[in-house]
């Protein structure tokens, strides 16, 4: 054989990694009901991913690169959205999203610290994070217990002049009332900020959820609708937002020229900038106090295999949502949380609370299915305002409750959820759905 061109080296070695995909992970395991362990998430992907990724290590770029290019513009072109930015994770994403509406070049409609936020108790905490990190203050409302998303209705009471925005997530994939909250906040002129990181790929009245806000945020981490490991997303049809966004992303510079690129714009040594000298090095003037949140090229390398099978992933959720629906429907002391009428949810999860007079408490019920390996969650915090990071905060300084959050406290001591996941077969699936028949009515 002769000496190998690089081309055909790497050609032989991509080839290897498909081979070894195929010896490794393409047969799935057998599933032995209450000893195999059945996670509430995990990761789906085949040789395509694995190829990617040596691709992308194999031109050791490895800092933000072609791969992530190729994925914002591909995961944007899927949202019919002028724009995606991809960080380092969701949290970022949601840090990212917050901070771009502190910056001075919004005028007066520039979030500044003091002003509020409106958003609830029953998520996960990085949604809340940056508001109170940055200074500004959120304003919690109740939600529904259907729909454990926000009751619209309690909006109204919730405004105040010093109100700048909104910031919610779609819980577990189901959307929140997007019409109403987006008609509140252009009634009060309001931005909104969408937390997408469990509802990639769920749609609201036809348009999918991340695409009626003002900013929208993803997650890559592996449970989510697709993975890169870590990994998340900003997204959004603003420009000026846009301009931000990428400022803070990359360290909160001026500067728009992407990962070893030099003077795009042809003035990188003759410009004014605040009272630097004229012509100071424009990759080197800050515009923002920013941050580096980018992700790896590896990372959207696998991101770009993931996002090929985003529909199919969508689809497998929604069919397994229902089918756990369908056996567990009608069971005495067991309510299945549901979806706006106008939804389409990608399920993340499949919420159910326990009635408290069931005769088993959730956490009962949950410890009974851990046993057997079925892995539960929680709806997340519960009720962010219970947790001891709040012990330190003042209501009425630090954060606002508007109302009874009896809904909220209530999803706390009795949701729990399940995974709805592509992994999950029928098999396992009918496992879990038996498993809390059982005992709710008191089998063994």
């Amino acid at each position: 054989m002769g000496k190998l061109t690089p081309a055909e080296l790497k050609q032989a070695i991509l080839d290897q990694v498909e081979q070894y995909y195929r010896l490794t992970f393409a047969e799935e395991q057998v599933f032995l009901p209450g000893k195999s362990s059945l996670g509430y998430a995990g990761r789906v992907f085949d040789a395509q991913e694995m190829r990617n990724l040596t691709d992308a290590a194999l031109e050791f770029w490895l800092t933000a690169g072609r791969y992530t290019r190729q994925f914002e513009q591909q995961l944007a072109e899927f949202l019919e959205l002028p724009f995606a930015l991809l960080v380092n994770s969701g949290s970022s994403a949601n840090l990212l999203a917050f901070m771009t509406l502190t910056s001075p070049l919004l005028g007066e409609r520039q979030i500044r610290r003091g002003d509020e936020v409106i958003t609830v108790a029953a998520a996960f905490p990085t949604t809340v994070s940056p508001i109170i990190q940055y200074g500004a203050v959120p304003v919690f409302v109740d939600v529904e217990l259907e729909t454990a998303n926000i009751d619209p209705e309690r909006l109204e009471a919730a405004w105040s002049p010093r109100c700048k925005a909104v910031m919610l997530a779609h819980t577990l994939g189901s959307p929140f009332d997007l019409q109403a909250v987006k008609d509140f906040c252009d009634r009060h002129q309001l931005w909104l900020i969408e937390d997408n990181c469990d509802a990639l790929g769920s749609r609201f009245a036809g348009k999918y959820t991340g695409t009626w806000g003002d900013l929208a945020t993803s997650s890559f981490y592996p449970p989510h609708h697709l993975t890169m490991g870590e990994g998340g997303a900003v997204y959004g049809r603003d420009p000026l937002l846009q301009k931000i966004a990428l400022s803070l992303r990359d360290w909160g510079r001026d500067c728009s020229c992407p990962s070893g690129v030099d003077n795009s714009c042809g003035q990188r040594f003759s410009g004014q900038y605040g009272t630097l000298p004229y012509g100071y090095d424009h990759k080197y003037v800050y515009s923002h106090f920013g941050y580096n949140l980018k992700a790896t090229d590896l990372q959207a390398a696998i991101g770009c295999a993931q996002l090929q099978k985003l529909p199919a992933f969508g689809q497998r959720r929604r069919e397994n949502h229902a089918f756990l629906k369908s056996l567990l429907a009608g069971l005495p002391g067991l309510r299945l949380q549901g979806a706006h009428p106008d939804s389409d949810p990608s399920w993340f999860g499949c919420l159910m609370s326990v009635d408290p007079a069931a005769g088993l408490s959730r956490t009962a019920l949950t410890a009974r299915l851990e046993q057997l390996r079925i892995q539960t969650r929680n709806l997340f915090a519960g009720n962010l305002l219970r947790h001891p990071c709040f012990a330190s905060l003042q209501e009425g300084r630090d954060y606002r409750q508007c109302g009874s959050l009896s809904n909220t406290d209530f999803l706390m001591q009795n949701a729990f959820w399940i995974g709805t996941y592509p992994g999950m077969s029928r098999e396992k699936l009918q496992f879990m759905a038996d498993s809390i028949k059982d005992a709710l009515l008191g089998r063994q």
